[in-house]
This record gives C-alpha cells, structure tokens and sequence, in this order.
C-alpha cells in the first residue's frame, strides 16, 4: 500500500467516525432539560433565569412553559429553529457543517466560526508558549537525565519536576497571583487579560514587552505540570536505547561517546517523541485550562466551550465539537505518517490495520 492509498482509506474512515460523534452529541443533548427556548421563558415569566432551574435540551417538556402563552411559546421556539423535528434540524446542521457554515451562536448572537476566532488568540498565546516550554526544556532535561542516571543530578531534577507535576495549574496560579500579582506581597505582574489597556498606543517593542509581561504567570502556572511526563519519557527512551546492543557495538568500535549518542541513540530515541509532535502541538491549543483561563480573566476557547454548556448555546456546542473532532482526526493521521517517516522499518499495511 503507498502512501496516497494509505491517506484515502484513513480519510474514508474518517467520515463515519465524525458523522457518529456528531450524531451521539445531537441524540443526547434532545434528552437534557433546561435548553434556550425553557431559558428564554423562564426569562419571560421571572425576568431573569432562576439559578437552580438553567439545565440543557431542546426536546423536552420543562416545568419553564408553565403559565405562558402557547402561541408565545411556538414563537420562541421558531426562533432557536426547534418548532423544526429533530431529523431535520440534524440533516440542515450536517448540510452546514459540509461548507463550515456552523450556525449562529444563540447567546452571542454571531457567527460561531467568527465567534472561534475570535478567542483564538488566547488559546495561541497559551499554547505556543507551553507547547515549547515543554519541548525545549524538557527534551534536554531527560537527555541529561538519562545519560547522567543514578547521579545526584538525576535524582534532583526528579524530585523538582515531580513536585511540579503534583501541583494542579489553578493552585500554582493562585499562588503566583498571591506571591507577584499583588496578592499579599509585591504586584510584579498584572492580574488579567493579555495586554494593558493602552496596548495600541505602545510601540512595537512596548507590546511585545507588555505581552510578555501579562503572559507570563498563566504560562508559568500552564506548563509546571508538563515537564514531568515529557521529561521521564525522554529520560526512559534514551534509557531504553542505551542499553540495546548496537550501542555497544559503536562502543566498542571505539567511537566517542558524544558520536554514540547523537548520531546512533538519538534518531531511534526520538521516534516515540517526534510522532507524539503534532498531537501535542494542537492539542495544546484547544485543551487549554478553564481554571487557568477563569483564573487570569482569559476569554479563551476553554472558557467558551465550558459556558456554551452551561448556557446551552448548542450551535457553539455543536461547531466546535465539530471542528475539533475534524482536527484531531487529522493529527491522528498526520502522527502515523510521521512514525513512518521516523522509522522506515513501519509500513502502511501494518498501521492500517
């Protein structure tokens, strides 16, 4: 099998597996009370949503339509598009989904693809820098770490990154805003958004100062708890090389032990990594902490998607879970193709199967 008949049969088993997700979603969310058309008439009768009474679904009877109007109430649902039944509310939003036309939001009153672009910025920010905090520091760290086993660096350099990975993000982020953002001792960093107030009056060197200066405690706090595992899975895969008998042969030859390492161990050392690469590189973009995001007043996608549920916004729900399920089909298929890359010895019949 080459390499285009391989990325066709992935894409057609593709369609299917985004058509079930989508399909489940839609199935689940008719059979959850509280959607918008029982908010906007609890809105109608109290004039303001009850806190104990905001659930989701868009389907069933909610104990909100009582005591209004029944032509009133077809209005409202003509308006969210649910006077329509559930078939054909699915097949108009599968037919928009096929031209990326992901409807409009009902609590932002936009376009859900502008509404995603818009907050990408924040989830940018974020992800880039943890992404390559974590790569670059970690990388070297378990190389170090691994040729240096047993050491007293070793063994201190693991107890610093398992310390990291035992603190949760949102508790290291308290604690930063407390030690330097003004908390109980100094004020050093400021306590929300991604630049000041006056950013468009700076000049270029200011912004980029003053992007800095506001990303980094939620960077600080973001990637304290992904040294770890990056950092002992490097360590563990040179390990694993190191220890394997054309190692030994290279060292017996005679060759130094810098030429062993990077021109033998490395490349086989990295396979495991580098096919992990664009996963973690996208995935840090769109699994961002709400805690993290709610913490710094981010607006970022973490915090978008945690309100469309809350709020029941289902055009949002929908969208992204549509396009990030779309993304991480594609990583999926973009990381096979790189551990073929990486390692030549892997074929297309054996990963498809």
């Amino acid at each position: 099998m080459n390499i285009w008949s391989y990325i066709a049969k992935r894409i057609l088993l593709m369609i299917p597996t985004l058509f079930g997700v989508i399909a489940i979603t839609f199935a689940v969310i008719q059979f959850v009370p509280g959607g918008p058309v029982e908010q906007a008439l609890m809105e109608l009768k109290k004039g303001q949503v009850g806190a104990g009474e905001v659930g989701g679904g868009g389907g069933s009877e909610y104990r909100g339509r009582q005591g209004v109007d029944a032509e009133r109430v077809k209005e409202i649902q003509a308006l969210y598009g649910f006077d329509k039944p559930p078939l054909e509310r699915f097949g108009q939003m599968v037919k928009g989904f096929l031209t990326f036309d992901l409807g409009q939001s009902f609590y932002h009153h936009m376009d859900v693809w502008n509404l995603v672009k818009s907050k990408m910025p924040v989830s940018i920010s974020l992800g880039l820098w943890t992404f390559f905090l974590t790569y670059f520091i970690s990388l070297p760290l378990g190389i170090a770490k691994a040729v240096r086993e047993g050491s007293r660096f070793d063994v201190a350099t693991s107890i610093a990154v398992l310390i990291g990975y035992s603190i949760p993000g949102f508790v290291l982020g308290v604690f930063l805003l407390v030690m330097f953002g003004g908390g109980s001792f100094v004020q050093w960093f400021p306590l929300r958004g991604l630049t000041s107030d006056n950013w468009e009056q700076l000049s270029l060197t200011g912004k980029v100062l003053d992007y800095l200066w506001h990303i980094t405690l939620p960077v600080a706090a973001s990637v304290a708890g992904s040294f770890a595992v990056m950092t002992l899975l490097t360590k563990n895969t040179f390990l694993e090389e190191i220890r394997k008998q054309y190692v030994l042969t290279a060292r017996a030859k005679g060759l130094s032990e810098k030429t062993v390492l990077y021109k033998h161990v490395f490349r086989n050392a990295l396979i495991p990594l580098v096919t992990g690469f664009p996963a973690a590189f996208i995935g840090a973009f769109f699994t961002g902490s709400l805690l993290i995001e709610t913490l710094f007043s981010l607006d970022g996608l973490g915090l978008l998607s945690y309100e469309s549920v809350i709020r029941r916004d289902y055009p949002v729900v929908m969208g992204t879970l549509y396009l990030f399920t779309l993304i991480g089909l594609a990583v999926k298929l973009i990381g096979d193709l790189l551990y073929v890359w990486a390692d030549p010895r892997v074929q297309f019949e054996s990963l498809s199967r």
